[in-house]
């Protein structure tokens, strides 16, 4: 599996595409082959069947205490390359991006290297059970983005922030239910 170079490019909002579980399971059996110490989890919209986004292929990498250097090493070894641009992750907590060309298309992605099990990867994998449950929730999340899209913000960042009070009000209610 070549992992290709990551184009960025302004926020848009995709419908939710079928072959995404597919080219992430490709991607995680990959990482695994390199590492087996390492878990990947789909994360964020394209895990959510029907589910419209940014079309960005995330995955949860994580990795058991004292893994944080070999799991990165593992994804630079497959040619993801450093987030680049504005406000990059910490190398502490990285975020790696590629692309990749399977089943008739090009699909871009974003690692997070994080704790397994940490407090982040408990609360990214809620947030998408939520949402895999709840189709009430997903028409919500789907109608924020889309809101936030049509007041005219396009740069990725600012997009993230915009949806982000959105996830944190959904696991605030999560855990007080």
């Amino acid at each position: 599996m070549k992992i290709g170079i990551y184009e960025p490019s302004d926020a848009i909002y995709s419908p939710y595409d079928p072959r995404s579980p597919e080219v992430a399971a490709l991607l995680a059996e990959a990482i695994r082959e390199r590492d087996a110490s390492i878990s990947v989890d789909h994360i964020g919209s394209t895990s959510i069947p029907g589910c419209g986004g940014k079309g960005i292929i995330d995955l949860a990498v994580t990795y058991e205490p004292g893994g944080l250097e070999s799991t990165r090493d593992a994804l630079d070894a497959l040619g993801f390359q450093r987030q680049a641009g504005r406000d990059p992750f910490p190398e502490t907590r990285p975020m790696r991006v590629g692309s990749i060309s399977a089943l008739g298309g090009n699909f871009r992605i974003h690692a997070h290297v994080i704790e397994r099990n940490g407090e982040e990867h408990k609360g990214i994998v809620r947030f998408r059970d939520a949402l895999r449950q709840d189709p009430v929730l997903r028409s919500a999340y789907e109608e924020r983005k889309q809101q936030i899209l049509a007041s005219g913000v396009t740069d990725s960042l600012d997009y993230c922030e915009a949806k982000g009070s959105f996830i944190t009000t959904t696991l605030e209610v999560a855990r007080a239910t």
